[in-house]
């Protein structure tokens, strides 16, 4: 499965019983690259993106029986990387307190994308894979 998260500079998300970000830019991102597969994800999360994807499995369940090419978006969840083969992160240019942490230990860093968010000036897309054994 394909994790895909918002962290801010210290790996930081959800904060405060907040979303990270509700960036329109980075929502139709997630959009264009799951338009194939499943996009999995909590309700609270479906609000961002009722608009925008077809292809959502609502769920509480993120251990369930799931394709390898599939995507969960996590925003307000501590996250269980076991099944995880690559990570798409979301970053902000700033440091919010956040109540979890994504640990990116295992992983490394592949390619990066900076672009112009709606509501944050600098975004960067980082895309990890998980490390061989």
């Amino acid at each position: 499965m394909v994790l895909i998260v918002c962290l801010d500079l210290n790996n930081g998300m959800y904060f405060n019983n907040r979303r990270q970000s509700r960036d329109r830019e980075v929502i139709k991102d997630i959009a264009f690259i799951t338009k194939n597969n499943n996009l999995i994800m909590t309700e609270y999360s479906h609000k961002l993106f009722e608009n925008e994807c077809e292809n959502i499995v609502i769920t509480d369940d993120f251990e369930g029986q799931y394709l390898e090419n599939d995507f969960c978006f996590v925003e307000n969840e501590d996250v269980q990387l076991e099944n995880i083969k690559k990570i798409i992160v979301y970053r902000w240019d700033k440091v919010y307190p956040s109540d979890y942490c994504l640990n990116l230990e295992g992983y490394h860093l592949t390619s990066t994308l900076e672009f112009k968010g709606y509501s944050h000036e600098k975004i960067v897309k980082e895309v990890y894979l998980r490390n061989e054994e």
